[in-house]
């Protein structure tokens, strides 16, 4: 018992780098919108920086019966504690109170009077975008990222093979880790899902959805094959896939097909977002049997990612590019519209090319291309390519764009 409690302080005392962006938010908003999968650390997160404002805190989970209650005249309890900051867990569970919000707010508009907590992105911002507009500021708390892992101590290998889920990644170890990450899962597919969206889930379907996602990790959708392989049809399918995005549980890696007249892949790749779910359902045992795992190119590719996804400055958008020609590469950041970065994700420290890559540089008149290792100094593979270790691209390059 004694130390389950400090594994719970030690992962709320990882520092989170979104916690500096929410601090001004809080300070010049009405309302804020924190979004995210469950059990990523939100409610946390969000005590401690009013905690930090000196402020009184009332608190609401929207999942207990006893709480919504207790808002059947949001008007009043609002007004009554209009100097406290109101944090409302699981927001998306009551959507009336988006329209309830509005008015009051309008009547005493002073920063940082609400946070709002959510996971499951699709029905908190359409209900937000339609009654707050103006009044609220999004963020978005993913699981931890490695800059933040590295900064409290976690190597890469440690956080690459649990993930970024602070209760899994900080877990005594590597069995409680599995223990922890299966039933996170199986609590999605019983109840989490149908209850974030409103919608009767098949359970049994899901879980097997799931599987086939993590079996193919990084692959190009494709939703009659899913759904031939499921027994259902392909709208249906992508509706599911669209659920499972909406929870920040996977992620939809659009292809690049603008300002050029080859013929291209189009489709997006899918991934799952947190690697530790990946290694999960994979029956991946441990650190040392990742190595030796079928999928370790596709479960390092999508954890790349992930970690670039999460850091990368606003401006810039992810794409993956291939034509049906065979140039390829694993990502491409764009400015805009404009390709300005090649990425190939290699598990290796001896980095090997293939002639498809040159020809996406030729094709999108890049002026650089970055091979992505897991360790290893920097170095030329070419006269417009660098090899580089994830940290330092994360850290040092990723941050100059």
């Amino acid at each position: 018992m004694i130390f389950t409690v400090v594994i719970l302080i030690f992962a709320s005392m990882i520092t989170r780098l979104a916690a500096k962006q929410l601090d001004i938010l809080l300070g010049e908003f009405p309302a804020i919108a924190l979004l995210g999968p469950r059990q990523v650390g939100k409610t946390t997160l969000a005590k401690l920086l009013v905690k930090k404002h000196r402020k009184d805190i009332l608190y609401f989970d929207l999942e207990s019966d006893a709480d919504v209650a207790k808002l059947k005249d949001p008007e009043f309890i609002f007004n009554e504690y209009k100097d406290h900051c109101i944090i409302l867990d699981e927001v998306q569970r009551v959507p009336k109170l988006f329209s309830q919000l509005r008015p009051i707010i309008d009547n005493y508009r002073k920063p940082g009077r609400f946070i709002l907590t959510g996971s499951a992105s699709p029905d908190l911002v359409k209900g937000v975008s339609e009654s707050l507009a103006g009044r609220i500021a999004f963020n978005e708390l993913a699981p931890i990222n490695l800059v933040e892992a590295k900064k409290s101590q976690i190597s890469l290998q440690q956080h690459w093979f649990r993930g970024g889920f602070p209760l899994a990644l900080t877990a005594a170890d590597d069995q409680a880790f599995i223990r922890w990450t299966e039933n996170f899962i199986r609590t999605y597919i019983e109840r989490d899902l149908s209850l974030l969206f409103g919608v009767k889930l098949q359970e049994k379907l899901i879980r097997n959805f799931w599987f086939m996602l993590a079996a193919n990790n990084g692959g190009i959708w494709n939703s009659e094959t899913y759904g031939r392989s499921l027994g259902i049809s392909g709208p249906t399918i992508k509706r599911y896939l669209d659920f499972l995005e909406g929870a920040f549980l996977v992620r939809q890696l659009p292809a690049w097909f603008v300002n050029t007249n080859k013929r291209l892949v189009k489709s997006p790749k899918v991934y799952l977002r947190d690697s530790g779910l990946l290694h999960v359902i994979n029956r991946v045992s441990s650190i040392s049997n990742l190595p030796l795992n079928i999928g370790v190119g596709a479960s390092w590719e999508g954890y790349v990612i992930e970690q670039i996804f999460q850091l990368k400055p606003a401006h810039i958008d992810l794409y993956y590019y291939r034509t049906h020609h065979g140039a390829e590469c694993d990502v491409l950041l764009v400015n805009g519209i404009t390709p300005i970065l090649a990425i190939e994700i290699k598990y290796s420290s001896s980095p090997v090319l293939s002639k498809g890559f040159y020809t996406v540089m030729e094709d999108l008149k890049l002026p650089e291309g970055w091979v992505i290792i897991p360790k290893g100094s920097p170095s030329k593979l070419h006269a417009t390519i660098q090899c580089s270790n994830l940290i330092d691209f994360l850290e040092d390059k990723l941050q100059q764009l």
